[in-house]
């Protein structure tokens, strides 16, 4: 009978290994790239070896600012991301013993400031949200997802904000890149967020993350009373942001 238990174990943790293996495989095989060239990194003055090492990194390495791209990838993607620029950098640096800097380009305008923001659907709690309808409130649009650590860390600071601002007129609506609603339902009760969240189990591929071009989280947005987008980072200074957008005359 031991043996047999022994066995059964053995056995259990050869399924548990493969299924390990093949999950890491395909998150391998998922963030690999093949760009041969990055915004701003002139690799003509490197050897071609260093050059092949240099890619080669830069297309298997993931850029920290919560993009799910990889360093190459998010420098040719977005190459006003700073986040992404300093990690080819210090990959440059580390293959060649060369310093460089990029210089990154100046962000253009954005057309949607100033502009009414079109969101509607139907939250995880039954809750129908339409932003059309908020206008005399000044709305924050929190793209987030439980499994993202920098937005896990501006938590404090959104339910601080909303505690003390909500009574004035100040509304949160949660959109949410999970892929486990139950997760998401969990989480939510046990951090006590009150607020509407918008859920369809994509992922990166969540249906109003892809339709207002969000490439990174958390992406924090605030909706003036004239139901207008008029920050599209509104992590910095949330509360005064908040106050002075409640202050403001109608």
């Amino acid at each position: 009978m031991k043996s047999f238990i022994k066995c059964m174990l053995a056995l259990g943790l050869v399924f548990l290994t493969v299924g390990q293996t093949a999950e890491a495989q395909q998150n391998n095989k998922r963030k690999v790239t093949d760009y041969e060239k990055m915004a701003g990194v002139d690799l003509t003055q490197f050897t071609k070896k260093q050059q092949e090492t240099i890619l080669k990194r830069a297309n298997s390495e993931s850029c920290d600012c919560g993009c799910s791209m990889t360093v190459a990838e998010c420098r040719n993607e977005d190459s006003t991301c700073s986040k992404g620029a300093r990690l080819a950098e210090a990959i440059v640096k580390d293959v060649t013993g060369v310093a460089i800097t990029i210089k990154l380009p100046a962000k253009k305008p954005d057309k949607r400031i100033g502009q009414p923001l079109d969101m509607k659907f139907t939250a995880i709690d039954g809750t129908k949200v339409d932003l059309a309808k908020m206008k005399g409130k000044v709305v924050l649009i929190d793209f987030w997802a439980t499994w993202c650590g920098p937005c896990i860390a501006e938590l404090p600071s959104v339910k601080k904000t909303y505690k003390k601002l909500n009574p004035k007129g100040f509304e949160i609506i949660g959109i949410s890149l999970d892929t486990k609603e139950s997760a998401l339902k969990r989480f939510v009760k046990k951090e006590n967020m009150p607020w509407p969240q918008f859920f369809d189990g994509k992922g990166w591929g969540n249906s109003l993350a892809k339709k207002h071009g969000i490439r990174s989280i958390p992406a924090m947005w605030l909706v003036d009373k004239q139901g207008n987008l008029v920050d599209l980072n509104a992590r910095a200074n949330l509360e005064k942001k908040v106050e002075d957008l409640l202050g403001a005359e109608e």
